[in-house]
């Protein structure tokens, strides 16, 4: 059985100044909002629907950023084929809002400071992503210059 999610790295630019935004997901881990792609949708879609709903922040895509291939055993399902789209997403509008039902909290951060809180309690899987969406942003990270 296939499993598709998608989400992505949102930032926005405020006075010139870029922010990164990382979620806080249930279990206390800094995180990047994804979910689950619903019938009839696309991974870009899935991307920015999980986006809105878990922030409350609305983007545009503006490049793909990863594709992450894992499996993991479902109790019910069995093995599970899990598929993981990642997107660069530049914020447009909405407001900064946790769905608290999924997610202990949302905030913005300086780029580095998001890289160290990735380092510190985030998903190692994630350091990727969020490095190669920091590239793309032109930042870098001391471990570029090691």
């Amino acid at each position: 059985m296939k499993e598709i999610s998608a989400g992505g790295v949102v930032y926005r630019k405020i006075g010139g100044k870029l922010q990164i935004q990382l979620i806080q997901d249930r279990y206390g881990r800094t995180s990047l909002p994804k979910g689950k792609m619903e019938p009839g949708e696309t991974v870009e879609q899935t991307a920015l629907r999980e986006i809105l709903e878990e922030t409350g922040i609305r983007g545009d895509i503006r490049g793909p950023l990863a594709l992450i291939q894992y499996q993991y055993k479902h109790p019910e399902k069995g093995m599970i084929d899990k598929e993981v789209h990642y997107y660069l997403v530049e914020a447009s509008g909405g407001e900064l809002v946790p769905q608290i039902e999924e997610i202990r909290g949302v905030a913005w951060y300086e780029p580095l400071d998001a890289w160290e809180k990735q380092k510190a309690s985030g998903y190692d899987n994630n350091d990727a992503i969020l490095r190669n969406a920091l590239h793309k942003l032109g930042v870098r990270t001391e471990e570029d210059e090691a």
